[in-house]
């Protein structure tokens, strides 16, 4: 089996490709002062790049988990969700946490197939 690994960080690589899914690691928004709602759109924009870095997109997405730090907020985030989507939505599991650091009100880590 080969394993490659994309867009080193200082922790992790932010894709990796193995067994024909591609794997992208915890995403969160660039500007974390914004609502969960445009937080949760610039995360799956930028989820969207990550998964044309590893030769697929967001229709072959199959799996999401979501970690959020207030689950009254959840209804912005599904409306993003959704509206992103469309009828290709993954099962996917939300997690309340306590806090995600600097700000973030949501992370977002998916498992997509390539094809």
């Amino acid at each position: 089996m080969t394993i490659t690994r994309k867009i080193r960080t200082a922790i992790h690589h932010r894709v990796v490709e193995a067994n024909g899914f591609v794997f992208v690691g915890g995403t969160i928004a660039d500007d974390t002062k914004v609502s969960m709602g445009e937080q949760t759109k610039n995360i799956l924009g930028k989820i969207a790049g990550y998964l044309r870095e590893g030769g697929t997109d967001v229709s072959r997405v199959v799996n999401a988990s979501i970690f959020v730090t207030d689950l009254s907020k959840k209804k912005e985030m599904d409306a993003a969700w959704t509206e992103f989507f469309g009828d290709d939505l993954p099962v996917r599991a939300t997690v309340g946490v306590a806090d995600l650091g600097g700000g973030a009100m949501i992370e977002v880590v998916v498992t997509a197939v390539k094809g």
